[in-house]
């Protein structure tokens, strides 16, 4: 049963990743002009990506310093998630092993 609990944990710890990944990918992208951001269904997935992301953000960016137009507040995330990912597996380790 935990070792359930936390492949689901682990998958949405992954699909939050790729998110992040996508939408920061996406804003420097838009940054340099490669993509249009007239486009309507570009503008569709940024918002909606932007709308799952912008919760995980909020409470970081209220934390960090302001970089001068830098955002670190994904690389955080990601860091946090890592360490997330490594305290569980720490805890499947010492239920199965230690237990």
């Amino acid at each position: 049963m935990l070792l359930a609990v936390v492949d689901i944990i682990d998958f949405l710890l992954t699909i939050v990743t790729w998110l992040i990944i996508i939408q920061v990918v996406l804003s420097w992208l838009f940054a340099f002009n490669v993509l249009n951001t007239g486009s309507q269904g570009v503008r569709t997935i940024a918002v909606a990506i932007d709308r799952i992301t912008a919760p995980l953000y909020r409470p970081i960016r209220r934390i960090l310093p302001d970089f001068g137009g830098i955002d670190f507040s994904p690389l955080v995330i990601l860091i946090l998630i890592q360490v997330i990912r490594k305290l569980l597996a720490g805890v499947v380790t010492q239920y199965y092993i230690g237990g």
